[in-house]
Order: C-alpha cells, then structure tokens, then sequence
C-alpha cells in the first residue's frame, strides 16, 4: 500500500499542516479525526488496515486530515466567534487546500468525507458549506450542534459551523439541490447519548427534501471496535 506523509504551511491557518496518504487511486476519501485528534489516529487505530484491501485494489485513496479543534471549538481561553472563526478557516484550509492537493494526486472526481464522533461532525459541517465538493459523507457517531462548545449560545456567525441550525435556516435552493446529491450514510448507536441530536439532524434533512440513511445501531456503539465496522460496511455505499 502506498504511504506518503505530507505537510506544508497553510496560508488558511497561518501554521503548518500535516496529512498522511494512503493509496493510488479510487474515490478520494477525506478523513476527519475525532475531537482534538491527530492526522495518524486512523492508521495507529487500524482502520486504515481495516481498509487495505479497499486501498490496495485503487478503490479509494484515502487521505487523514490534521485538526485545529484544540485552537476553535475547544479552546476556552477565547470567545465563541473566536472559536468560529477558527473552525472556518479550517474548513477554508480543506476546500482550498487539502481538496486540490488530492486532486493533484488522483483525479477521480468522487469525494467521500468521513470521520467518527466529532471527525463526523467536520464531516457533515464542510459538506453543507460546500456541498459541491463531496458526493458521499459517511459520519458516525456524529454530533450536529456546536451548543456545548458556545455555552448554548447561538447567533448567525456561529449558525455557519453548526449543521442542524445551518440546515434549518438554508433556503438557498441551488444550494439545498447539490447537498440533496450528496450520498448520506448516519451510522449512530440506539443508547449513544448523541442519538436523539442525530435524529434531530436526520429530521431536518427530510425537512429539507435530503434523503438519507440514518442508520442505527444496537447499544452505544461509540467506539472504535464499532468504527472499524460501520466504515467497512458503509464506504462503499448505503446498504
């Protein structure tokens, strides 16, 4: 399996930026990790072993993202919008950065955003801000609403980095049309403490006219054990 780690500093962020690579062609997948996780979590968690063979056949190409959660929605020492503006530099990093460093590397024009728990959650954030871009996301174990990071609070600033009050406000129809194309798989355990904001979400998307797989599990199935699971029977598609 082809294995490159790259980095260079971002002008998006001001700072350098790392990702890891992992295959030669196949449906670019953009890997988010979870809450102030690193860009190697998945491989030192074995879910990039779990799939190698999905790699290794050029299915996919994987590529694992770096986070600034510890600088936005979990840095405390600044304000909300602070915290907002941060998160959204982040995903100006991915759109114009990481997105067409990976089309440098592969062409295929499928786009597949991943992540679990809080990487689910940049998932579905940037596939609603730029819909465009991505033709499946797979989120699980997500959360949707940024409320616990902003001490419930909530305005039209930080509304941009929270999908269940960005989606229920979007009445943008060329926008809604291009997120109504997008492939959605929700994976969430029946006894996660996020379920009922992951039906929330799921509501607001039939809202919407976004049709979608919301996919429950047994138990709380928030861990990794479960991850390895739900990403090899969903990166290929609803089923």
């Amino acid at each position: 399996m082809l294995r490159e780690y790259h980095k260079w500093h971002s002008p998006s962020l001001h700072r350098d930026m790392e990702l890891l690579q992992y295959g030669h062609s196949g449906a670019r997948v953009i890997v988010f990790p979870t809450s102030q996780g690193r860009y190697f979590d998945w491989e030192n968690r074995g879910l990039i072993s779990t799939l190698g063979h999905h790699i290794s056949e050029g299915w996919i190409q994987v590529f694992c993202v770096d986070s600034v959660d510890p600088e936005s929605w979990f840095n405390r020492h600044v304000g909300t919008h602070e915290r907002t503006h941060r998160h959204l530099q982040y995903q100006e990093y991915v759109v114009n950065e990481v997105l067409p460093f990976t089309l440098s590397k592969n062409d295929n024009p499928y786009a597949i955003a991943t992540g679990a728990s809080f990487g689910a959650y940049h998932s579905a954030s940037i596939a609603l801000r730029y819909p465009e871009h991505f033709q499946r996301v797979l989120a699980m174990s997500g959360v949707y609403d940024v409320r616990d990071w902003t001490d419930n609070y909530m305005d039209d600033t930080i509304r941009e980095g929270s999908p269940c009050e960005y989606i229920a406000a979007l009445h943008d129809h060329d926008k809604l049309e291009k997120i109504r194309k997008i492939d959605w798989i929700i994976p969430i355990g029946q006894e996660d403490p996020l379920f009922d904001n992951n039906k929330r979400f799921s509501q607001l998307l039939w809202d919407k006219g976004v049709w979608h797989g919301l996919k429950v599990w047994e138990g709380n199935a928030h861990d990794w054990p479960q991850w390895h699971q739900m990403i090899t029977q969903y990166i290929g598609g609803d089923n």
